[in-house]
């Protein structure tokens, strides 16, 4: 282990997140309540003392050492960034909020960083200023990735890069299409800051003020979830807010690197793209089963925009992981409630800002799957597996389905490990808890629904399913390989 390099990067992420506490100290400094100033601004000037000293510290031991940056320090960066960074995000929920415990701070502030959307606050229009600032712009900066953030920047990497932004994307490096890494993740980076800006005024122009617009920009663009209002967008009752919205969901969810091939006029990436056009007919054809199903049941009047609205806008919202609510969807019936647990787990597109599985990891397994069962009785034929007009490689289909599997023992421990947590809790809630949180949803059913929240589960509930957080943001690996002993070895 380059110990060196594996320090310097640790301290450009502290870095990033003592520069956005020092932008919530100003927020707090001018913008908070007489009620809530003196709590703010001594919560952020304490957070951001701690980020800045040990951004400082990082750096002053990392000075020394060579850059050379291989998988296993990519890795070991990567997880310990996320995980150092939720606990040091942690801070002003628990200075600021007397109610707050640290498993409560720790499982927040996990929940902003991996754009989980989950939460264990309420009365959320209570909040100080500056606090809705912190939840939301640890989204933002969580939806592309504080690490990638900084592959940008870090042109001393050289072809490390590649093995840093490739471990922290669903992506390959290789689709950025450039000769330097640095150069494509700029590319993706200027995207997501343009996508931004067009976000924050077209909710500007559905009737937002500046800052709830911009709040719900950083938390859309990066399928996050968290808002200004306990009630989630449904307290906005605003039709035109909601079309707004699924659209940018629907962007978030989507690859940047398809948005970027065509920004470029690549019309044939659009064309060759099996992962995006399944994800259209998934959200259209989910979209349509709900809508069929709530107008069934909806007696004699059926305000048929509103219930399209409604079915298509949650939809969106749990298949790219956001999370957002115009309804409470708890009480729709249990079929539609399945239709979204699956969702839950597909998730959307690679190299976008949402979480679950991909869609691209199922329809690899569900092609590899169809041919093994086609050489049931026909052993000799060989075909070759294509998608996104390529074909994968044996190793390729087979490190798709080991992540399969992996994944599957995940989800079941996970249930009898929240199972064993919480025996009184509901089944029902129990599952989509776990599911809400691994693929970073945000809300579930039940106990856990979007008219509830995660405050009501024990410390180590809370503190496990953070782990699960961060576990299904990295995709498993980045920080299962932390356990591992011989990663550690001196380089």
């Amino acid at each position: 282990m380059n110990y060196a390099i594996l320090f310097k990067l640790q301290g450009f992420i502290m870095g990033a997140i003592a520069f956005a506490f020092a932008l919530s100290l100003g927020i707090a400094m001018v913008y908070d309540t007489h009620s809530t100033h003196e709590l703010a601004v001594t919560g952020f000037g304490v957070s951001f003392l701690v980020a800045a000293c040990l951004s400082g510290g990082f750096l002053l031991l990392g000075r020394t050492g060579d850059n050379t940056l291989f998988r296993k320090e990519a890795l070991a960066t990567i997880g310990t960034g996320w995980l150092l960074a939720s606990l040091v995000g942690a801070i002003p929920y628990f200075l600021i909020l007397p109610d707050v415990s640290f498993s409560g701070a720790f499982f927040e502030s996990a929940s902003g960083l991996t754009t989980t959307g989950a939460s264990v606050l309420s009365d959320l229009e209570t909040l100080p200023r500056s606090l809705h600032f912190w939840r939301a712009i640890s989204q933002w900066m969580g939806g592309l990735g504080v690490v990638v953030f900084f592959v940008a920047v870090l042109s001393f990497l050289g072809a490390g890069a590649k093995v840093l932004y490739s471990r922290e994307s669903s992506a390959q490096a290789a689709d950025l299409n450039t000769s330097r890494v640095q150069d494509g993740v700029l590319h993706l980076l200027y995207l997501y800051f343009g996508l931004s800006v067009i976000c924050t005024v077209v909710y500007w122009i559905c009737g937002l003020g500046w800052f709830e617009a911009i709040i719900h920009m950083f938390t859309t663009l990066s399928t996050g979830g968290f808002s200004t209002r306990s009630g989630s967008i449904a307290d906005f009752a605003n039709p035109a807010l909601e079309w707004a919205i699924i659209v940018f969901m629907a962007i978030g969810g989507t690859s940047f690197l398809l948005i970027i091939e065509l920004l470029r006029r690549n019309w044939k990436a659009l064309k060759t793209s099996t992962e995006f056009k399944a994800y259209v007919v998934l959200i259209l054809s989910f979209s349509l089963l709900i809508f069929i199903f709530l107008v069934t049941h909806s007696g004699d009047n059926p305000d048929s925009h509103g219930l399209i609205r409604a079915a298509t806008f949650q939809v969106i919202s749990i298949m790219t992981t956001t999370g957002f609510a115009t309804v409470d969807f708890d009480l729709w019936l249990p079929v539609t409630h399945i239709l979204l647990l699956a969702l839950m787990f597909i998730g959307g597109c690679s190299g976008s800002t949402a979480g679950g599985t991909k869609v691209i990891r199922f329809i690899v397994a569900l092609k590899v799957s169809g041919q093994h069962i086609e050489k049931a009785y026909r052993s000799r034929v060989v075909r070759a597996l294509k998608v996104n007009g390529k074909s994968l490689s044996l190793g390729e289909q087979e490190s798709i389905v080991v992540y399969v599997v992996i994944l599957s023992l995940i989800v079941f421990s996970g249930t009898v490990i929240v199972s064993f947590l919480e025996p009184n809790m509901s089944f029902e809630g129990i599952v989509s808890a776990m599911a809400a949180c691994l693929f970073n949803i945000g809300p579930g059913f039940a106990e856990v629904g979007p008219s509830h929240n995660f405050a009501g589960l024990h410390a180590y509930s809370q503190i496990f399913l953070s782990f699960l957080m961060i576990m299904g943001r990295l995709e498993l690996f980045a920080l299962l390989v932390l356990f591992s002993p011989s990663l550690w070895k001196r380089f």
